[in-house]
């Protein structure tokens, strides 16, 4: 198999166990909890997304990585991570937080899209290896970051009379 082949199943097949992970574990407890309890757990892995500025270290990526995907990956990680950090701060002011809450889905999960499209027009599969020590980041992080934005815009916007208490 090429690079470029492995690269694709590996980012297609990284949501496979992250969905079964989150079908038996994960998102029954989630869809049982205090809307603020499951915002802020969801919040809190968001708040490491800081780490995405990895992306712009010379030796960490390799130098032929583009870096059209690299400063926006860095830099949409970032806000990301610094909204959901503000979420959590803000988690007593709740005219505060749940705006926080919507802004950090809604920028996390347009970065991840916007550099899925970036890197298929960039070619970024046949450069996987540029990736360096950062190629776990789309194969084993993206996966559970997307599915996390979803269940939580998911959450947002269900009715009300469908929550279930703790």
């Amino acid at each position: 198999m090429s690079p470029a082949t492995i690269f694709n199943v590996h980012l297609v097949i990284g949501y496979v166990p992250w969905l079964l992970c989150f079908g038996a574990y994960v998102w029954p407890r989630l869809n049982a909890m205090d809307p603020v309890d499951a915002q802020r757990a969801i919040a809190t892995l968001h708040s490491f997304r800081f780490f995405g500025l990895v992306f712009l270290l010379p030796g960490v990526v390799g130098p032929n990585l583009p870096a059209d995907f690299t400063v926006f990956a860095a830099y949409g990680d970032f806000a990301t991570g610094i909204l959901a950090m503000l979420a959590l701060l803000t988690l007593r002011i709740r005219p505060l937080f749940w705006p926080l809450v919507v802004a950090f889905n809604l920028v996390g999960a347009a970065d991840i899209i916007i550099d899925y499209y970036h890197g298929n027009q960039l070619g970024l599969a046949a450069l996987a290896g540029e990736l360096g020590a950062t190629y776990a980041i789309p194969i084993i992080y993206v996966p559970v970051l997307m599915i996390t934005h979803v269940i939580a815009l998911y959450l947002l916007v269900r009715p009300q009379t469908l929550l279930k208490t703790a």
